[in-house]
């Protein structure tokens, strides 16, 4: 018996003295990223929420197993936050419409969550109305005209199921009743909002395909809610990358279980609180790139140089060669080396081991400076 066919479906419950503990030390942590983020100045907070939304768009669209391009989805949210960042990039459709999703959810958090509104970003994540090459329902609840929704693996002679969402038929009642809920929960603490939304809306599945990165956009709605924030400094969809196989093991053990969900929203708080910490990464590196721009302020670099300077930055990946730059900057290899070399000169590359054709550089930070 799947939760959704138990009698009093969908009334979820918690042992909220069990989660007591876990929440408040969440909530402190919260609070905290939130105070430390306010003392960085609006040029740093932007560039963390670059970096993060960046992440949490590339992350959640991994663990549905497709792979976008990282340069594309910077630019594409850069451009609609109005960033003026160097190596801008087209995007391709789908690209553009994850993150026009993802921001909807976030940046708009305080705009009513309706069926109309999910009709939108599920038409905005499948531009040609297909999945892979299958065509499916775009912009409208399941029709289950295949079958029944069920999430499966294994391959196809020995499928396993591992899920199977409730009749197409029950759709529209059972989101008319879960977004009405969402815009109304009570007293509810936030946090746990949060953990029952994603749960909730994942076990309905009304959507032909795009139900998972849905569900944690509205995971990331709700978030946002809970601070009143428009910014995002943490991704809960990259700490569930990390912890896919738990996370598919937790939520397939909820949706066989019964009403009571307290191992689902332990999981969820214990994973969000790791999401909230690993944010430390991000703040690291956004302070280590404005201290390394504060020490080339007043010197005369060039446009290719200031452009491949900041890709390093970001998290360049791989190592930086002269073959490199004159990709990146579409230059000559002469000209390539030359700007590295005065960037060697000036202190801001340095030549890693080795030699000959295989000469790589690496970034000079402050802490090697000393």
């Amino acid at each position: 018996m799947y939760v959704w066919e138990q009698d009093h479906w969908p009334d979820l419950t918690w042992e909220s003295g069990r989660l007591a503990a876990l929440l408040g030390q969440v909530s402190r942590e919260q609070g905290r990223l939130l105070g430390r983020m306010q003392d960085l100045g609006f040029e740093l907070r932007r560039e963390a929420q670059l970096r993060t939304l960046t992440e949490d768009v590339v992350r959640s669209s991994e663990i549905e197993g497709e792979e976008l391009d990282n340069d594309q989805v910077k630019s594409s949210i850069a451009r609609r936050l109005g960033m003026n960042i160097g190596g801008l990039v087209p995007a391709d459709r789908d690209v553009e419409g994850v993150v026009a999703m993802m921001l909807d959810a976030t940046i708009n958090y305080a705009q009513p969550l309706t069926a109309d509104r999910l009709f939108g970003w599920h038409a905005a994540l499948f531009p040609t109305g297909r999945s892979g090459l299958q065509k499916i329902t775009v912009g409208n609840w399941r029709d289950d005209s295949g079958g029944p929704m069920q999430v499966v693996s294994g391959p196809f002679d020995r499928r396993k199921v591992h899920y199977e969402a409730p009749p197409a038929a029950r759709v529209p009642e059972d989101m008319h009743r879960f977004l009405n809920w969402f815009e109304a929960p009570g007293s509810t603490d936030p946090l746990l909002i949060a953990g029952r939304a994603h749960l909730w809306f994942v076990t309905i599945h009304p959507f032909d395909d795009g139900n998972g990165r849905i569900a944690r956009a509205i995971g990331d709605m709700a978030l946002a809610r809970s601070e009143r924030s428009t910014q995002r400094f943490y991704s809960m969809s990259a700490q569930i990358r990390r912890e896919r196989s738990d996370y598919y093991a937790t939520l397939e053990r909820t949706q066989k279980g019964a009403l009571d969900i307290t191992p689902w929203q332990e999981w969820f708080l214990s994973c969000l609180r790791r999401a909230i910490e690993g944010s430390q990464d991000t703040l690291g590196a956004v302070l280590e790139k404005a201290r390394f721009w504060e020490r080339f302020a007043q010197q005369p670099l060039n446009v290719r140089q200031v452009n491949v300077l900041n890709r390093v930055l970001d998290g360049f990946e791989g190592k930086l060669t002269t073959s490199k730059w004159a990709k990146l900057t579409k230059c000559s290899q002469d000209t390539a080396y030359r700007d590295i070399l005065d960037l060697v000169e000036r202190g801001a590359l340095r030549k890693d081991p080795g030699g000959g054709r295989s000469t790589s550089y690496s970034l000079v930070t402050g802490v090697e400076r000393k």
